[in-house]
């Protein structure tokens, strides 16, 4: 049974960092794509970063170009999200989601399979 597990929520000041960690586990890990997302009360759940774990490609979306950092550990099975300057905007439920993928296009929202229970990110001004 496929599980993700995420990690490392919390709160902060505007200006500051955190990392997030979604340990996988259950599930054949050399070539699928590891995505990050994110939802406010409301609102759609948005794509925010995802990596292609056969090959090591990232994506993110433009509001957080520049200023988060995907990155995988094939031997821990943990992918990480590192937030550098965060803004109270960043504020969301960040959810880590898994699917098999060739790597040749990034997958919707829809078409991830597995999905962690989500850590809350809050970001004070």
């Amino acid at each position: 049974q496929v599980q993700l597990v995420e990690s490392g929520g919390g709160s902060v000041q505007a200006g500051g960092s955190l990392t997030l960690s979604c340990a996988a586990s259950g599930y054949t890990y050399s070539s699928n794509c590891m995505g990050w997302f994110r939802q406010v009360s409301g609102k759609e759940r948005e794509g925010v970063a995802a990596i292609y774990t056969g090959g090591g490609s990232t994506y993110y979306a433009d509001s957080v170009k520049g200023r988060f950092t995907i990155s995988m550990d094939n031997a821990k099975n943990t992918v990480y999200l590192q937030m550098n300057s965060l803004k109270p905007e960043d504020t969301a439920m960040y959810y880590c989601a898994c699917t098999y993928c060739s790597g040749d296009y990034w997958p919707g929202l829809y078409e991830y399979s597995y999905w962690g229970q989500g850590t809350q990110v809050t970001v004070s001004s």
